[in-house]
C-alpha cells in the first residue's frame, strides 16, 4: 500500500476526529435501507439480505455433520443379501482405489424396522429419529470421489477435494446475506480442526465477511463453546463506539487513497459486526430461558445426550435469530464415526449421543413452524464398506452412501435412489455431491450456475462445472 506523506495537521486530524454517522446509520437501518446501501457500497453492509434468484422453499440451513462417515448399511440402507451372505466374498468388483485392504462381506449387527406412514426402514441405532421418518427425505444413492477424510470433507463442504474453495455456508451467505445484522450469517458449532480444518468453513477467495464463525471446536465441550471476548468489562459501549469510529475513519481514508484492499475491508466489517454482536450473541448463547420440557426434548437431562443436545438447541436458537447457515458437528478427539474396527461399539456410542437430540431438533422446529422453511441436512463425508476391514470394522466408502434432508421444501417420507444389493455402489438415481449442492442452493432460491464469483480471471461457483438439481426431492 503506497500512501502520500501526511502533514502534521493531517496526522492530528486523522487521529483525533470521530466518524460515527456512517457506521451508526448502518447499525440502525432497517432491512430495506440496508439492502439499498449494500448495493451502492458493499462496505456499508455486505451481509444485507438479498433477494434470491427465484422463489425459495427454504430460508436457512442446519447441517448436522457426522464427522468420520456413518455406515449406510447400518443406519438407513438395509441390505437383506448382506445378512444372508455374511462372511462370503463380495461377488462384484471392489473399487480400484481403496483406503485399506478389506475382506469378506460383513452383515449389520443391527436390525431394521419400517416406521411411519411411509414405511421407511431405519436401524435400531436410531429409535428416536425413526419416529420422525415421515419428515425425512432419505437419499440412499449418494456418491463422491475421494476415499480419504481430508479430501472427502472438503468435497462435502466446498465442492472441491483438491483446491481451497469457499464453503457452502459462505456461498449461501454471499448469495442471500443474513436476516440479522447483529449476528454472523454463517455459524459452525464445535467444528473439527483436522481433515481440512478451517477450510471447511472458510470463505477462500470470497470476501472474508462470508466465512463461518466458529463457536468452540471439537475438543471443547459444548457448554464451554462460546464466542470469546464478546463483552468488554473495561469500556462502556459509548467509548467503544467512539474508538471504533475513529479507527473506521482512518481505515476508510486509507481505502480512498489506496484503492480496494480486501483484507482491510474485511477488517472494517469484522470490527463493526463484533461491536453489534455484543448485545445479541450472549442472548442466543444463553439457554436459561428454555423450559425444562425443551431441555429434556433435546436430551440435556442425560449426560450421554447433553453435549450434542446443547449444540442442536443452539442451532435452533441461531435459526430463530436469523442466521442463514448453521453447522453442527458431531465429533470427538478419537475415532468419530470412523470405525475401522469395533464397529458395533463405536457406532452404538455415536448413535446414542446424537439420536435423541436430532429427533428433538426436528420436533422442536416443527412445533414452532420453523421446519417449513428450515432445511435440515444430515450426513458424513462418505459411507462405509459392506465388506469387513479386519474382523469387525468397515473401511471408507465414497462409492455409495446415505444422507437425508428434512423440511425446507423437500418431500417428507421419501426414500430416493438405491445402492446395489450389498450397499457398496450407488446404482439407481445416483446423486453426486455436486448434485446435492445444486439441490440445496435451489431450495434456497439460488441457481447454482448463476451464483458465481470472479476470481483470477474466472467465474467460480460451488458446483464448479457440474451438478444437476434433483427436483424429484421437492414437495
Amino acid at each position: 500500500m503506497h500512501l502520500p506523506p501526511l502533514s502534521r495537521r493531517q496526522l492530528l486530524q486523522r487521529t483525533a476526529a470521530g466518524f460515527g454517522s456512517l457506521a451508526l446509520a448502518s447499525m440502525l437501518a432497517d432491512d430495506s435501507i440496508r439492502t439499498v446501501r449494500a448495493a451502492e457500497n458493499p462496505l456499508v453492509d455486505p451481509l444485507a439480505p438479498r433477494a434470491p434468484h427465484f422463489a425459495a422453499r427454504a430460508k436457512r440451513v442446519i447441517f448436522l455433520f457426522m464427522a468420520g462417515g456413518p455406515s449406510q448399511v447400518d443406519t438407513f440402507d438395509p441390505k437383506p443379501l448382506l445378512t444372508r451372505d455374511d462372511g462370503k466374498p463380495f461377488p462384484g468388483t471392489k473399487p480400484r482405489v481403496q483406503f485399506a485392504p478389506t475382506n469378506n462381506l460383513l452383515k449389520s449387527p443391527w436390525s431394521f424396522k419400517q416406521y411411519g406412514e411411509s414405511g421407511i426402514p431405519v436401524s435400531e441405532l436410531f429409535p428416536h429419529v425413526a419416529k420422525c421418518v415421515d419428515d425425512l427425505c432419505v437419499i440412499n444413492s449418494m456418491h463422491g470421489t475421494n476415499p480419504a477424510h481430508g479430501g472427502a470433507k472438503l468435497k462435502v463442504h466446498t465442492g472441491s477435494d483438491n483446491f481451497v474453495r469457499p464453503s457452502i455456508g459462505s456461498w449461501v451467505t454471499y448469495g442471500l446475506g443474513t436476516d440479522n445484522a447483529n449476528l454472523p450469517g454463517f455459524v459452525t458449532i464445535c467444528p473439527t480442526l483436522g481433515h481440512g480444518g478451517l477450510n471447511n468453513w472458510g470463505s477462500a477467495f470470497l470476501p472474508a465477511v462470508y466465512q463461518g464463525t466458529a463457536i468452540g471446536n471439537a475438543s471443547v465441550p459444548s457448554d464451554k463453546a462460546k464466542v470469546r471476548y464478546i463483552q468488554n468489562a473495561d469500556l462502556p459501549r459509548d467509548v467503544q463506539r467512539m474508538m471504533l469510529d475513529r479507527l473506521g475513519r482512518m481505515n476508510r481514508e486509507h481505502l480512498a487513497a489506496s484503492g480496494p484492499e480486501p483484507a482491510l475491508e474485511a477488517r472494517i466489517n469484522s470490527f463493526e459486526l463484533a461491536f453489534r454482536m455484543q448485545n445479541e450473541m450472549p442472548q442466543v448463547e444463553d439457554l436459561s430461558s428454555e423450559s425444562a420440557e425443551t431441555l429434556k426434548l433435546y436430551g440435556m437431562d442425560d449426560p450421554v445426550n447433553a453435549n450434542f443436545g446443547r449444540m442442536c438447541l443452539m442451532a435452533r436458537r441461531f435459526a430463530e435469530a436469523g442466521v442463514r447457515f448453521i453447522q453442527v458437528t458431531h465429533s470427538d478427539s478419537n475415532v468419530q464415526w470412523d470405525q475401522h474396527s469395533n464397529l458395533k461399539e463405536g457406532h452404538a456410542k455415536n448413535a446414542r449421543e446424537v439420536d435423541k437430540p436430532i429427533a428433538g431438533l426436528l420436533k422442536d422446529l416443527k412445533s414452532r413452524g420453523l421446519l417449513e422453511d428450515t432445511l435440515v441436512w444430515w450426513g458424513g463425508e462418505f459411507g462405509r464398506t459392506p465388506v469387513a476391514e479386519g474382523k469387525n470394522g468397515r473401511d471408507h466408502n465414497p462409492e455409495g452412501f446415505t444422507m437425508w434432508l428434512a423440511g425446507g421444501g423437500v418431500k417428507g417420507g421419501l426414500r430416493y435412489g438405491a445402492t446395489d444389493d450389498y450397499g457398496y455402489f450407488a446404482a439407481e438415481n445416483k446423486v453426486h455431491i455436486h448434485d446435492l449442492h445444486a439441490t440445496i442452493l435451489h431450495l434456497l432460491g439460488l441457481d447454482h450456475e448463476r451464483l458465481t464469483y470472479r476470481y483470477a480471471g474466472r467465474d467460480f461457483r460451488l458446483t464448479d462445472v457440474e451438478g444437476n438439481v434433483v427436483r424429484e426431492l421437492f414437495a
